[in-house]
């Protein structure tokens, strides 16, 4: 898929080599997390970069992590990750988001939970190219509700701190406000129908 000049795919065995150069490139991007925390596991007993980057590589290879890549040419300078809620249960706010809950049958069918931009790609689109190479997979995947927790920030706040994407970016994308969980952080909502 095509977005802003970019081409997203998505992650598996078969680009792992990529998504793994672009973290190594970050020094394991966020302290060596390897976009662990939102996974059951989370970052486990006595962390560590390689113990994050192993247990990552084995839910990609077996189809328990995904993410849009996205691509400049051949280099990949970023991701967005999504999955199902019982893939990505570890969300912020945890709290005050169950609390704001119609029941247990309000769960999403799917979860965005966070997006990374390789340094010198900031502010350029690649967040929004992923956000849309995202929608096009669950699309490929029998489409559902699909819901985010963005921040509500403004020009101030360095794009390298706003993991889960801004509030706008988000709302361009067709994605409604349902409720604040945090002093900026909302969940937002979309339905995506499945690909013809």
């Amino acid at each position: 898929m095509a977005e802003h000049g970019y081409l997203t795919q998505p992650l598996d065995a078969g680009t792992w080599p990529d998504f793994a150069a672009l973290v190594e490139a970050h020094g394991g991007v966020f302290g060596g997390c390897w976009c662990m925390g939102f996974h059951p596991e989370g970052f486990g007993p006595d962390p560590t970069p390689e113990r994050n980057r192993a247990n990552k590589e084995l839910r990609v290879r077996e189809d328990r992590a995904h993410a849009a890549l996205v691509y400049e040419g051949d280099d990949c300078v970023g991701w967005c990750q999504f999955g199902v809620p019982d893939e990505l249960p570890r969300i912020k706010n945890r709290r005050a988001y169950l609390a704001g809950m119609d029941g247990p049958d309000d769960l999403p069918d799917w979860r965005i939970t966070c997006f990374f931009v390789a340094k010198g790609r900031r502010k350029q689109g690649v967040a929004t190219a992923g956000l849309a190479g995202v929608l096009a997979q669950i699309a490929g995947r029998g489409g559902g509700v699909v819901e985010s927790y963005p921040d509500d920030v403004g020009d101030k706040t360095s794009a390298g701190f706003i993991h889960n994407g801004t509030l706008a970016m988000f709302e361009h994308q067709g994605f409604e406000r349902v409720r604040a969980i945090g002093k900026t952080r909302w969940v937002v909502r979309r339905t995506v129908a499945p690909a013809p």
